[in-house]
């Protein structure tokens, strides 16, 4: 006689988590398409413009709410400003480009290739131990991009109308690595919340400036749904989501957080079919099955040195 089996239930922390988690790709799922309909109105450098003050003054509120508002040491604030260059303005400059010259369902999958770049560059500098499965997952994911990337309206075909923006997509997920491995010191020492809103407000003002001229050159007024886009990107789509993700991290930690992020590209490229009416071929189906697949196996066969 065997005694049964007691299932513990999860903690009340966990499930509000993953739940937190759910909202999270549903807000980054439905973001790639809002984006794509606001820049029909909005040149890519104003809307960021826009949209990337709103997501500052919400992190800031936050952290003014929680009473942990303040400023790092002198000495890393050279570094907090050259991670807000890279990871708020170089990173974002390429993706809002990108964006512009690419569909929705692309660029959901395409910038799922940061963590495979993270991995790489983790490893070069001996931050953490690649074993041999992770390479294979890289390279299948190499793979499901070239898939993604050689897929046009009319089948399997380099040289299609979105290459020059998928092209820039996977700079900007590269870009990306490079702030994360960047910033990880700094967020051992203040936390992951203090140095994204830090290196966000960087970003912020200079993506301003730099998106000014194109604000003050629009012919006519955007529209209301272009409005609801800047919103939506800049409110929910950086700001809310930002948060989501890092209480996850907080409660569950990093490779159970990163795997929920695996089902954004999905629920986006359905959300891409059902409003922009980008109806996916056999190859970016293929390229996303790749993909997701390859960057599972990276994460699962990464370790911490």
């Amino acid at each position: 006689m065997h005694a049964p089996t007691l299932v513990r239930p999860r903690p009340a922390a966990n499930r509000a988590a993953e739940a937190g988690l759910l909202l999270m790709v549903a807000l980054w799922a439905v973001n790639f398409s809002f984006i794509k309909v606001a820049l029909d109105e909005i040149p890519p450098f104003g809307f960021n413009a826009l949209r990337f003050p709103l997501a500052a003054l919400l992190l800031a509120t936050v952290l003014r709410y929680r009473g942990n508002l303040r400023l790092p040491d002198p000495g890393d604030r050279g570094r907090v400003v050259a991670l807000g260059i890279v990871g708020n303005v170089l990173y974002q400059l390429l993706f809002i480009v990108g964006m512009s010259r690419s569909r929705a369902g692309n660029a959901s999958l395409l910038l799922t290739g940061s963590p495979v770049y993270t991995a790489m560059l983790s490893a070069a500098l001996g931050h953490e131990r690649v074993r041999s499965a992770a390479w294979a997952g890289i390279a299948a994911t190499v793979v499901g991009i070239a898939l993604v990337v050689g897929s046009g309206e009319g089948g399997f075909r380099f040289g299609a109308t979105t290459l020059v923006g998928d092209l820039l997509l996977i700079a900007a997920s590269a870009v990306w690595a490079f702030y994360t491995v960047g910033a990880r010191d700094l967020i051992r020492k203040y936390g992951s919340v203090a140095v994204t809103a830090w290196t966000l407000w960087v970003g912020a003002l200079l993506l301003l400036l730099i998106g000014l001229p194109d604000l003050v050159r629009l012919d006519r007024p955007p529209s209301l749904l272009a409005w609801a886009g800047v919103l939506y990107a800049g409110v929910l789509g950086v700001g809310v989501a930002y948060l989501l993700w890092y209480r996850a991290v907080s409660v569950l930690g990093n490779t159970h957080t990163s795997a929920f992020s695996n089902l954004t590209p999905v629920l986006a490229i359905l959300v891409a079919w059902l409003w922009l009416a980008e109806v996916p071929n056999v190859w970016q189906l293929l390229g996303a099955v790749v993909i997701i697949g390859g960057i599972s196996v990276v994460r699962r066969s990464t370790e911490a040195a």
